[in-house]
């Protein structure tokens, strides 16, 4: 199973280091390590980042374009697309941030989290790792809106430090919403309930 594959990976790779004891630089690497892990079942499975798209291509080339044309309350002198994109990013980052918790479940029920709780991992670089990797695919979803977003026309600020900012912005959102969706994966028993919380 390309799951267990995943989990003896991360083991081989931390055995060796967790022996020469636990540092700072060692828990950063078990974080690493666990971020590796995530984006390789992204790679194994790249369809995930088109169907996460769907979304807010709707939103952006549809409702967009409809809602613009109705005028139904001020936007402030810009377009309805333009007033509801930052909307669109964070609702985009959020449910990306938010499966982490329903992927969680699934790994208890399948047994693969025990096996990581059995590795010499500190529970700290494990969560911590989770919660960074789904910033790193949160922003592979503001990638493809501000693809779309340059398509449109929607006017947008290239400046390299304010790109940066909104990345940093982005990866703090993706954590805390990782995070805070793992919590409560810790504390329900089922996928059904841990949905219902988080939404």
């Amino acid at each position: 199973m390309e799951s267990d594959r995943f989990a003896t990976s991360v083991a081989a790779s931390v055995e060796p280091a967790a022996k020469s004891g636990g540092t700072v630089l060692q828990a950063l690497t078990d974080m690493l390590v666990i971020i590796e892990m995530e984006l390789r079942k992204l790679r194994h499975e790249p369809t995930e980042l088109f169907t996460r798209a769907v979304q807010p291509v709707l939103w952006l080339l549809i409702f967009g374009q409809a809602f613009s044309k109705v005028r139904a309350f001020d936007t402030g002198g810009v377009t309805y697309q333009t007033y509801m994109t930052p909307g669109i990013l964070s609702q985009s980052v959020m449910f990306t941030a938010i499966f982490f918790g329903l992927s969680t479940i699934w790994e208890r029920d399948m047994g693969i989290l025990q096996k990581f709780l059995a590795m010499p991992l500190p529970r700290l670089a494990l969560v911590l790792g989770k919660a960074l990797a789904a910033g790193v695919r949160a922003l592979s979803q503001v990638t493809i809106i501000f693809l779309l977003a340059a398509i449109t026309g929607i006017p947008l600020h290239w400046h390299p430090a304010l790109l940066l900012a909104a990345a940093g912005v982005v990866i703090l959102g993706a954590v805390f919403f990782a995070t805070l969706s793992m919590i409560i994966a810790a504390i329900v028993k089922t996928r059904e309930r841990s949905w219902v919380s988080a939404s």
